[in-house]
C-alpha cells in the first residue's frame, strides 16, 4: 500500500511538472502549428491565428488568439467560414481533477459567421476531412438520477459574445439573411442555480433585445420541468412568457404569453413577406392568456385578442406537427368590421364619384367589375375550425345583427356557415364556399332570408332605395372565375323573392293608369309617388350572370302586377316590361291574380344607376282594341254608380260617362 500510495504521488509529480514546464519548454508557435495541424486534420481545411497567441495553464488554463480564421468550403462566396478578431479562453486548472469545469471568462470579440448552401444542397459546415467513425458513436445518457447533463459543475464566470455577425445564403433560391449586432453575456455560477442571459441582436435594420432567464439549467436540459421566463423586444414586436419548461427531446413549455404586435403589416413586411391584402387593415394585434407549447403544438387558453378594432376572447390551439399547420378555434367577438380587409370601391370613370343620373333622363355608364386577379390559393396553406360568435357584423354598409358563424377550412376549401343571423329586423341563415383547391377560384353561397326588412337592407347592400316592405327570400348561387367580371359572368343559380305590404318608390302605378302624362312627365311627381301593395314576388333563375323572371306578380287594392325580363349583371342593365292592370277589386293580399282589367304596360329598361320607365302605349292602346267590352266593364267597375261599384250615387248625381273615363286614362 506504502508503495503504491508513493507510485500515485510520484504521477501526480510528473503530471504537475509537465503541465508546468511545457510552456517553458516548448514555443507557442509549435503549439499553435500544432493546434491548426489538428484543426486542418479533423475538417479538411485550414484555420490561422495572425494575431497575438498566448497558452497558460497556472495559475489557470488560459488561450488567448488573436485575429483567427477559419477557411470557407471550396467555391464559397466568403473567403472565410468563421473570423475573430480575439478569442480569450480561461478555465480554471485544479477543478478539472474532480470532473468539474469552471470557466472563469470565455469571450468571443467580433466573430463573422458564414453559412452557406451551394447549388448542390451541400451546406459549408459539412467537412470533407477528418477520420470516419466507422459506426455510430455511443449517445451519452444522463446517469439515472442525475436529472441533467452531469456537469454540476460546470460555473460559467466572464461569458460574452461582442458585436458578432451570422450570415446565411442558399445559392439555390438566391435567399440571403445578415444578423449583426449580435451581444450576448451569460452569467451561470452552476448548473444547478439560475442562469440569466442578455443581449440584443440587428435584424432587417431592426434592434431586437433578448433576455432569458431559467432557475435550473441542468433540470430543463434534462427534461424536467423548471422556471422559464424569457422576453423578446423590437419596434415590430414585443414577446414575454413566464411559466414553467422542459428541454430534451421534445420542448414543453406553460404559462402566461403577451404578444404586442403594433402592426402586422410591418411586421410581415420586416419579416421578409409583405402582406399585399386590400383594405387598410391588419394593424394592431395583441394577444394574452395562458399558453402551453408541447413540441409543434401550441394552445392557447382563456385568450383575450384584438386585431385591430375587432376584440374578444376564447380559445386558440395550433398543431404544425402534419402535413399541413392546422388550427381550431372557439371566438366570441364584439362588432366583426370587415371593411378594413375590403378593397375600395371604385367611383365611375371619369366622374370623380358616384355616377349620377344625366341631366334630362340620359343614361350613363355604370361602375365596371374589376378585372384585378382573385387569388385563393392561400386557403391550401392551412386547415382550420373555427366557431364563432360575434355582436355583429359589418360588411360595406351592410349590418348584421347578433350571429353564429362556423367556418371550417380543409384542402383549400372554405366553408363558411351563418347558424343564427340577425339581419334588418328579421333573421336568416347562410352558407358560403369559396374554392381555392382548383387553379380557378370558384364560390358558391346559399341564403335563406325570413321577414328582414328590404328596405333599409337593399339601400346599404346596393344604394338601391325604391323598394320596400318585409322580405323572404331564398337563393342558391355558384360562379368560377379568376376576377370580380369573370365571376360575375359565370355565375348560376336561382331563387325566390316575396314582399308583403311594401310600395315601390319612384311610382305610382295606380295613378299612371289614370293619368300617364302625370306619372310619367312630372319629375317633381315622380320623386314623391310610390306604388303601395299588399304582395309582391315570384322566381329567378341566373345563367351566365343573366337574372331571367317570368312570374312577376303584385297585388294591391285597385291594381294588380305581372312582369317579366331580364337583369343583365355582366352589363349591369336592366330590361324588363311590367303589365300594371287597373281592376275592379280592393282585395289586395290573397285576390285573384287574373281579375279583367285595363293594362298599361312599362317598360323598365337602363344601367343600373339611371334605370327608366317609360309607357308602352301601343301596347295599352292595343288591350283596349281587342276586348273594348271588358276594358270599360273594367272602368265602370271603379266608378261610384256604376256595375260592381257597390251602389249608385247617393243625391241622384248623374254616374260619370264611362266613355269620358276612358279618354281620363289617357290623360284626355
Amino acid at each position: 500500500m506504502k508503495k503504491l500510495i508513493v507510485g500515485l504521488v510520484a504521477v501526480v509529480v510528473v503530471v504537475i511538472a509537465a503541465v508546468v514546464i511545457i510552456p517553458f519548454v516548448v514555443p507557442a508557435d509549435t503549439i499553435k502549428e500544432q493546434l491548426l495541424a489538428q484543426v486542418r486534420e479533423a475538417t479538411g481545411r485550414d484555420a490561422r491565428i495572425d494575431g497575438e497567441f498566448k497558452f497558460s495553464v497556472l495559475p489557470r488554463a488560459e488561450f488567448v488568439a488573436r485575429k483567427v480564421s477559419f477557411a470557407n468550403a471550396k467555391g464559397g462566396k466568403a473567403k472565410d467560414m468563421v473570423t475573430l478578431d480575439g478569442l480569450n479562453v480561461q478555465v480554471a486548472l485544479f477543478p478539472l481533477i474532480g470532473g468539474n469545469v469552471e470557466i472563469d471568462a470565455f469571450v468571443l470579440e467580433k466573430p463573422v459567421i458564414s453559412l452557406e448552401i451551394d447549388r448542390n444542397g451541400k451546406p459549408n459546415w459539412q467537412f470533407d476531412g477528418g477520420k470516419a467513425s466507422g459506426g455510430k458513436e455511443a449517445e451519452s445518457k444522463p446517469e439515472a438520477g442525475s436529472g441533467g447533463l452531469g456537469l454540476s459543475g460546470l460555473k460559467l464566470g466572464d461569458v460574452r459574445l461582442v458585436d458578432g455577425k451570422v450570415s446565411y445564403s442558399d445559392a439555390r433560391t438566391g435567399k440571403t439573411e445578415v444578423i449583426d449586432g449580435i451581444n450576448l453575456s451569460v452569467s451561470l455560477p452552476s448548473l444547478s442555480s439560475p442562469m440569466k442571459a442578455d443581449g440584443s441582436l440587428v435584424w432587417n435594420r431592426e434592434k431586437i433585445a433578448l433576455a432569458l432567464g431559467i432557475s435550473n439549467p441542468n433540470g430543463f436540459l434534462g427534461g424536467n420541468s423548471t422556471d422559464f421566463q424569457t422576453t423578446i423586444g423590437a419596434s415590430p414586436v414585443k414577446l414575454s412568457f413566464k411559466g414553467k419548461a422542459s428541454g430534451g427531446k421534445t420542448v414543453k413549455a406553460g404559462g402566461a404569453l403577451d404578444l404586442d404586435v403594433p402592426s402586422i403589416r410591418k411586421l410581415a413586411a420586416w419579416a421578409g413577406s409583405p402582406l399585399d391584402a386590400p383594405g387598410s387593415g391588419y394593424g394592431p394585434l395583441k394577444i394574452a392568456g395562458d399558453v402551453s407549447v408541447d413540441g409543434a403544438k401550441y394552445a392557447f387558453r382563456n385568450a383575450r385578442l384584438s386585431v385591430d378594432r375587432i376584440s374578444g376572447n376564447g380559445e386558440v390551439a395550433f398543431d404544425g406537427s402534419g402535413r399541413k399547420p392546422s388550427v381550431t378555434a372557439k371566438l366570441a367577438l364584439g362588432m366583426l368590421d370587415l371593411n378594413p380587409y375590403l378593397p375600395p370601391e371604385k367611383s365611375a370613370a371619369g366622374n370623380g364619384g358616384a355616377a349620377k343620373p344625366a341631366a334630362g333622363g340620359g343614361k350613363t355608364s355604370s361602375q365596371e367589375w374589376s378585372d384585378d386577379p382573385i387569388d385563393l390559393s392561400g386557403l391550401r396553406a392551412a386547415d382550420a375550425s373555427l366557431d364563432l360568435s360575434v355582436a355583429g357584423i359589418l360588411i360595406r354598409k351592410i349590418r348584421i345583427g347578433q350571429s353564429d358563424l362556423g367556418v371550417r377550412l380543409k384542402d383549400g376549401v372554405l366553408v363558411t356557415d351563418l347558424k343564427k343571423m340577425a339581419l334588418y329586423q328579421g333573421t336568416g341563415k347562410a352558407r358560403l364556399m369559396a374554392n381555392g383547391a382548383g387553379a380557378v377560384p370558384s364560390i358558391a353561397m346559399d341564403f335563406d332570408l325570413a321577414k328582414f326588412q328590404a328596405n333599409p337592407f337593399l339601400k346599404d347592400a346596393a344604394d338601391f332605395e325604391r323598394l320596400e316592405g318585409t322580405a323572404n327570400a331564398d337563393m342558391k348561387v355558384t360562379a368560377t372565375g379568376r376576377s370580380q367580371r369573370e365571376l360575375v359572368k359565370a355565375l348560376n343559380g336561382g331563387g325566390k323573392v316575396t314582399f308583403l305590404d311594401g310600395a315601390i318608390r319612384g311610382i305610382n302605378l295606380a295613378a299612371m293608369v289614370r293619368n300617364i302624362a302625370t306619372a310619367f312627365l312630372d319629375p317633381k311627381a315622380r320623386e314623391t309617388q310610390k306604388t303601395d301593395f299588399a304582395e309582391l314576388g315570384g322566381t329567378f333563375t341566373i345563367r351566365n350572370g343573366i337574372v331571367s323572371n317570368s312570374d312577376l306578380l303584385l297585388k294591391s287594392p285597385l291594381l294588380r302586377l305581372s312582369g317579366k325580363g331580364t337583369v343583365d349583371l355582366p352589363k349591369k342593365f336592366v330590361n324588363y316590361r311590367i303589365e300594371p292592370k287597373l281592376v275592379a277589386s280592393t282585395t289586395g293580399q290573397g285576390g285573384s291574380a287574373s281579375a279583367a282589367g285595363i293594362k298599361v304596360p312599362v317598360i323598365v329598361s337602363g344601367p343600373f344607376d339611371n334605370v327608366d320607365y317609360q309607357p308602352d302605349l301601343a301596347g295599352a292602346l292595343g288591350g283596349i282594341a281587342d276586348a273594348p267590352a271588358k276594358a270599360i266593364e273594367s272602368i265602370k267597375g271603379m266608378i261610384p254608380g256604376q256595375s260592381g261599384s257597390g251602389g249608385s250615387p247617393s243625391g241622384g248625381s248623374a254616374a260619370p260617362d264611362p266613355i269620358k273615363s276612358l279618354k281620363g286614362l289617357f290623360g284626355r
